[in-house]
């Protein structure tokens, strides 16, 4: 593939604003990169993105969707992380029955120390979409250019 046609996914990342969110401005003040391609929408915690939301998202054409929050047991809310692990499983086999494959959705905890590890997570997970491909299942056409 060229330079020009080669595909760039369209990521939407959902973190928790106390830990994840914190990990990814302390990759960022650390200069350490990750894909522009990765949209990051700040969110209380990781119990409150709705299924809803990722579908959503995936009908607006978003090719990939990660849930990043803090690791369980670590929760400013107590135990927002524990509902948001329980959601997302329940919906991970529903996307899976409509078609939508598994590597395209992914929950990450990622505390506000771990810079790093949001990056390399943000890394491995712009790679994996890639090789995936452009998400088509659930996009609306009236959301493309």
């Amino acid at each position: 593939m060229s330079v020009e046609n080669q595909f760039k996914p369209k990521i939407v990342a959902f973190c928790c604003n106390w830990c994840s969110y914190a990990g990814a401005d302390l990759a960022g003040s650390s200069r350490l990169t990750y894909p522009a391609d990765v949209k990051i929408i700040r969110v209380p915690c990781s119990c409150r993105v709705n299924p809803m939301f990722i579908l959503r998202a995936f009908e607006k054409g978003a090719d990939g969707v990660i849930i990043c929050g803090c690791h369980p047991g670590d929760c400013h809310y107590s135990t927002g992380n524990y509902y948001a692990r329980r959601r997302m499983t329940l919906l991970f086999s529903m996307l899976d029955y409509i078609g939508i494959e598994n590597g395209r959705t992914r929950v990450e905890w990622v505390s506000a120390a771990e810079g790093v590890k949001f990056s390399q997570t943000m890394n491995e997970f712009v790679d994996k979409i890639r090789s995936l491909g452009e998400n088509v299942r659930l996009g609306d056409l009236r959301c493309k250019k």
